[in-house]
């Protein structure tokens, strides 16, 4: 896996792939059209931010390449790749409980507050790990 040279682009498969943890300063994109919702992508080597309708939906720090992002009703699933550990902090449902996978081992179940926010620590070790966050 590699990083997204384009900064966010949409797969083949309905999903989006975002992010370049390799860029010294950073880049942004806005406006891009997909499945409905409008785009905006920043990244660079210290944070990968996307928002979709001005609404926040994942961040981490430092930055990442993020592949394959899919939301649907029930939560996101993503690979994610970086050249150091990440924080991550994903925009779900207010005040609910989530079942955290990572590489298909579970993390055990989180629960968002009031705004939403869940944040998840990653080891990234430079290889790709896959994320599913699903509602209990």
């Amino acid at each position: 896996m590699a990083v997204v040279e384009q900064l966010l682009r949409a797969e083949a498969d309905g999903t989006i792939s975002f992010g370049n943890y390799e860029l010294p300063s950073k880049s942004k994109l806005e406006d891009f059209k997909h499945g409905g919702d409008l785009l905006k992508v920043k990244t660079f080597k210290d944070i990968t931010r996307l928002e979709a309708n001005d609404m926040f939906v994942y961040e981490s720090v430092p930055g990442t390449a993020v592949t394959h992002f899919k939301e649907t009703e029930k939560g996101v699933a993503f690979t994610v790749e970086g050249n150091a550990d990440a924080q991550i902090t994903l925009g779900m449902e207010d005040n609910t409980e989530y079942n955290v996978l990572i590489n298909g081992s579970s993390e055990g179940k989180m629960t968002t507050g009031l705004g939403g926010k869940l944040s998840i620590s990653v080891e990234l070790s430079g290889k790709p790990v896959t994320v599913q966050v699903e509602e209990s």
